[in-house]
């Protein structure tokens, strides 16, 4: 078996809380929690990983990243 990895550099991410999750269900808005945002058009630095960048994949229409 393959292991799949993405070349990063080690740096940071920025991602960005633009749109409320009112109406989401409840595991939407705890990925939000869970990434230390508490409120809206916060933006919070993280590592540059393929598990961060996923989470993050998991709520397109709630987070964004900022580049």
């Amino acid at each position: 078996m393959v292991k799949k990895t993405e070349t990063t550099e080690g740096g940071t991410i920025k991602i960005q809380y633009y749109r409320s999750s009112i109406g989401y269900s409840k595991k939407q808005k705890t990925i939000v929690r869970a990434l230390g945002i508490t409120k809206l058009n916060q933006t919070v630095e993280r590592g540059d990983t393929p598990s961060m960048r996923g989470i993050v994949n998991k709520v397109p229409h709630l987070l964004r990243i900022v580049e």
